[in-house]
């Protein structure tokens, strides 16, 4: 990334932090945004890295638990809720980082299908979390339906709850929500737009 995107992502980031929020978008389940917010009034000192990658620039934050999220950098409502970063504060360290940044690297070349650094779950609730997990245990290049996630999370008839949870997913990429698509093959959706998704799918060679 050039020296002049990144310094345009970072004021981004520091001019969310005195921005008022983003109107939230609309949900669902209510509940999740309440949860969110909660989450995030937890949620304190926050450091984040831009990193790049085929898609543009990533946003990869850490708490001192391990990864919190990773925003394409395009998502302004994201990166103002990172900025904010509930009770404390979100600044620029990028070798806090480093190592995440080289994994999410080393998978964006074909040198790793899977990741070995800590997640921190703390922007997640229950139900979410479970999903999240399911969706993480999914092999690379391999494809689930939300209703086989939905199944694994304890709630086989909770397809539309665990599409819900994957589209709030924040850790893209990370939790591979890519590999979810619908019972009758079709993509379903995904935060990052469905361009990506289909890269994310070829570069793992995923039969569609």
């Amino acid at each position: 990334m050039g020296l002049q995107k990144r310094r345009d992502v970072s004021t981004r980031v520091e001019r969310a932090t005195s921005s008022p929020p983003p109107s939230p978008r609309a949900a669902t389940d209510a509940g999740y945004a309440s949860a969110r917010r909660a989450a995030l009034a937890r949620l304190g000192d926050v450091s984040y890295a831009l990193c790049d990658s085929p898609l543009g620039p990533l946003v990869v934050a850490a708490t001192s638990t391990g990864v919190v999220c990773v925003h394409y950098a395009d998502d302004d409502a994201s990166l103002g809720e990172l900025a904010r970063g509930g009770s404390g504060r979100a600044s620029h360290a990028r070798a806090h980082l480093d190592d995440a940044c080289r994994e999410l690297d080393d998978y964006f070349h074909g040198r790793r299908s899977r990741f070995d650094f800590r997640i921190d779950w703390v922007l997640t609730g229950a139900f979410q979390q479970q999903v999240l997990k399911a969706t993480y245990r999914i092999p690379f290049g391999e494809l689930a339906t939300y209703r086989d996630v939905a199944t694994e999370a304890g709630v086989p008839t909770g397809s539309r709850a665990a599409g819900n949870a994957l589209g709030a997913n924040p850790m893209p990429i990370v939790v591979p929500c890519h590999r979810v698509v619908r019972t009758g093959g079709g993509l379903g959706g995904y935060t990052g737009g469905l361009h990506r998704k289909r890269f994310l799918l070829e570069l793992e060679g995923a039969q569609l």
